[in-house]
């Protein structure tokens, strides 16, 4: 950490770390508040000497609580409110009938007491300041009181869980769910978006690295765009077989998607030729591979051909 340059002070730093101890503790600092937190290796028992015998560019003849008394209209013996838990939940319900949702840290202001934030009281809860037990925090406490999801304690998953939660979703859509599919549809609060980071950073006890897509791949044989499985001549010429049966014609790369193998288009097989990718080593294309293999478009009926060469 940086370490502060003990320099000179002026009224504006002394009172920008008074405010945000304030917002921090819910308290005005005093000589005996200890350590500036915004500023390592400074304490509030330096800034009052340095006020009251004029150090470090001061005026000398001040102190810090009639500073903040002049300043602020407040000194340091004088404290917000006690908190109670009862207050804090109304306030929290409050909040939720206003905006539609439920308060955090960084909610701001607390639109039914404008003089407290909801930072302070999270702080308080934490620390056990303001009549408050510590090891508590607003995230916390309304999870316990009003069942608001607190996405820093969520729950554990597992594989078999999160198959469970896929299958459900297939059967319901006919898809199988991807970062975007939004909601979990069997488990309220969650989202397939915070199912795939857990499976790939490794949180909610899953050993990460991996995907949503690779994960569904292997345990469902989903196909993976990212990584589609390998091909095989045999298995494009048995394709390209049942094409010309189907519609006369071999395919091509506009023919679209192969009904044979459900996600796969002749387009991705041509590229797959092309730039020597799913186990091919480039240089090729659709049509020079069908060349090859002798798959031409079958000749037409006899009698067609008399009749264009009459024409």
């Amino acid at each position: 950490m940086r370490t502060y340059n003990k320099g000179k002070l002026s009224i504006a730093r002394i009172l920008q770390w008074a405010d945000a101890h304030y917002r921090r503790t819910g308290c005005w600092p005093s000589v005996h508040s200890g350590r500036i937190p915004e500023a390592p290796g400074e304490n509030w028992t330096k800034v009052n000497s340095a006020l009251e015998h004029g150090f470090r560019g001061m005026r000398g003849g001040d102190s810090l609580s009639r500073l903040l008394k002049r300043r602020r209209g407040s000194c340091a013996s004088e404290r917000i409110p006690n908190l109670t838990i009862k207050q804090i939940l109304a306030w929290a319900d409050d909040h939720r009938r206003r905006t539609g949702r439920w308060p955090k840290v960084k909610s701001g202001a607390i639109l039914a007491a404008p003089a407290n934030n909801w930072q302070s009281v999270d702080n308080a809860l934490r620390l056990g300041l303001r009549g408050q037990r510590p090891g508590s925090s607003l995230a916390k406490l309304l999870d316990r009181r009003r069942h608001v999801r607190n996405r820093k304690d969520a729950p554990r998953l597992s594989a078999p869980l999160i198959l469970r939660w896929a299958d459900g979703h297939h059967r319901r859509t006919r898809e199988w769910p991807t970062l975007k599919s939004g909601p979990v549809l069997d488990a309220p609060g969650e989202t397939w978006s915070g199912v795939g980071a857990a499976l790939y950073v490794g949180t909610r006890g899953l050993p990460g690295g991996t995907t949503l897509a690779t994960f569904l791949s292997d345990h469902r044989g989903v196909r993976n765009r990212k990584a589609p499985p390998p091909l095989t001549p045999a298995m494009i010429l048995r394709w390209a077989d049942a094409h010309i049966r189907r519609t006369g014609r071999r395919p091509t790369v506009p023919s679209g998607p192969i009904p044979e193998r459900p996600g796969e288009t002749w387009c991705s097989v041509s590229k797959a030729l092309e730039r020597g990718r799913r186990g091919f080593r480039g240089g090729s294309s659709l049509a020079r591979f069908l060349d090859q293999h002798n798959r031409y478009n079958p000749r037409p009926p006899r009698r067609h051909r008399r009749r264009r060469l009459r024409k």
